[in-house]
């Protein structure tokens, strides 16, 4: 079939709408016509190169949810009309880092960047004048239609509305997950989020949920800053120096307990920054994604060494999809976590290039392809 998508042909560039041609699902995957998808900055990284494509043209979204419109050949555990969330990063269920509960790992996302199937990288789903298309994450969410493995469908409540659920397929459970399982944020803790954009406004959400005594937002745009406040945050300052400060301030000296790293663009100065601003035994989370053709840092190793500090990578908040993603649902219908909250605007199909272009201007907390 026919659909419409949003794609990149040439890097650095800007999404565009074309006409797609859809492959039918085969055993194992689902087409599902979408419902909302978020925009997200992974997106515009592959846009500006930060990311590298595996091939173009590359059909954009990986933060999206749908309803399943036909399933594969063979294919159980979904039907027609199933609401689904995807997870940007597939889930086998039988590798070892799913084994432990470590589904964030799984040894399907080696296969990410090729924009294929993760068991044949020539094989692909989208075409464009008679060209593979890569889809990002294996989904393109920026799509009216798209033919995803099962493995990237996670099963949702039909009652919860599609356009704030599929926040959770990856803005709510990196920010969320990095607060409480990579930071493991602790009762009468003291946190730093700095960037609190669509990632680390949900460390900010939670932090909070996690008990933390003070949360700290660190952002240059008074917007997000007054967005911070009414979602968690004790307290909201335009640079990191005095965050860290005002840390300092609540700790006798010692700094805070946890930073996470959530800026749109992350650099090793960012990274260092967080650093020097926990206490001894304190933990910098980063978040956020940079230029991954680079290698600068900018790390006290002194500190990070003599006073015990750790650096922890957080890929997807170190999550489990399948079980977090319906438990964050659950606790938004219980008025918990905060959702709708965090949608800015919503956009057409057609307006996607112009979401960036808000993003860029500090203009959202999240905004939301609506199908």
């Amino acid at each position: 079939m026919m659909t419409r998508g949003a794609v990149l042909r040439e890097v650095p560039g800007r999404f565009e709408v074309v006409e797609l041609e859809l492959d039918d699902p085969r055993p194992g995957e689902l087409r599902v016509r979408m419902v909302a998808s978020g925009l997200c900055h992974s997106d515009d990284h592959h846009a500006t190169g930060d990311l590298k494509a595996g091939r173009l043209p590359f059909a954009g979204g990986h933060e999206g949810a749908g309803v399943v419109d036909a399933v594969g050949p063979g294919t159980t555990g979904f039907a027609e009309g199933d609401h689904v969330v995807f997870t940007f990063l597939p889930v086998c269920g039988r590798c070892r880092w799913c084994a432990r509960g470590m589904q964030n790992l799984c040894d399907l996302g080696a296969s990410l960047a090729t924009g294929a199937r993760w068991e044949d990288p020539t094989s692909f789903r989208l075409s464009f004048e008679g060209e593979p298309v890569a889809q990002m994450a294996g989904i393109s969410t920026f799509c009216e239609y798209t033919t995803v493995s099962t493995s990237s469908a996670v099963k949702v409540p039909s009652d919860i509305p599609l356009e704030v659920a599929c926040l959770t397929g990856c803005g709510v459970g990196t920010g969320w997950g990095a607060a409480v399982n990579s930071a493991d944020v602790r009762p009468g803790d003291v946190v730093i989020v700095m960037g609190v954009g669509g990632i680390g406004i949900n460390a900010v959400q939670g932090a909070a949920h996690a008990g933390a005594a003070a949360v700290i937002a660190v952002d240059p745009v008074e917007f997000k800053r007054t967005t911070a406040l009414t979602l968690g945050a004790t307290h909201a300052v335009a640079d990191i120096k005095e965050a860290a400060e005002l840390a300092r301030s609540m700790t006798n000296g010692q700094g805070a307990d946890s930073c996470i790293v959530c800026p749109g663009v992350m650099t090793g100065k960012h990274v260092g920054q967080g650093v020097r601003a926990v206490r001894k035994a304190g933990t910098c989370v980063a978040v956020g994604v940079g230029d991954v053709r680079t290698g600068d840092g900018d790390i006290p190793l002194a500190e990070l060494v003599l006073f015990q500090k750790r650096l922890q990578g957080s890929l997807f908040g170190a999550s489990a999809p399948t079980a977090d993603i319906p438990a964050q649902l659950e606790l938004y219908r219980r008025g918990i976590l905060k959702l709708d909250e965090l949608v800015t605007r919503r956009y057409t199909l057609d307006e996607v290039a112009q979401g960036f272009d808000d993003m860029h201007a500090g203009r959202n907390i999240r905004g939301v392809v609506v199908y």
